[in-house]
């Protein structure tokens, strides 16, 4: 799994002009899920991600995590983050779960992080989504659960 994690101060998901995922602060996650990730790598996602000291302390300093802040999380589902682009002029997504193998995964780990004590809105699974933030920072990070 590799999720791309945006500190944010606000962030939104609409589907067809519709908003199905609102959050003031906290972390915007897109969510990409490879072909043979297990619930395993579900767990460590969210495990590390829920305890991911990058929010500010009264010093200034990256020391508290979305947890101990009070932040939400806006979790969509990020197939392309898996695109292939070595090769030609357009990406190969064959490193990418099929949907009905990556959205029950992708439900899993937005339970676990719910599970944590997270609040977690989601997108919808395979639409065309429109998302929006202010990215706060700018704190943009790439966490996977294997080494590449």
């Amino acid at each position: 799994m590799r999720v791309v994690l945006q500190r944010s101060k606000a962030a939104q998901v609409t589907v067809d002009g519709e908003t199905v995922g609102r959050i003031d602060h906290g972390l915007v996650l897109l969510v990409g899920i490879a072909d043979g990730d297990t619930e395993e790598d579900a767990r460590y996602l969210a495990d590390k991600i829920s305890g991911l000291r990058i929010f500010e302390d009264e010093q200034g300093k990256m020391n508290h995590s979305v947890l101990e802040t009070g932040g939400q999380v806006l979790s969509i589902s990020q197939f392309t983050l898996y695109g292939d682009c070595r090769k030609g002029r357009r990406p190969n997504f064959m490193a990418a779960a099929r949907p009905e193998l990556a959205e029950p995964l992708y439900e899993r780990f937005n339970g676990m992080l719910r599970e944590s004590g997270l609040h977690v809105e989601t997108g919808r699974f395979g639409a065309m989504m429109d998302v929006s933030l202010v990215n706060d920072g700018p704190v943009t990070l790439i966490v996977e659960s294997k080494q590449a």
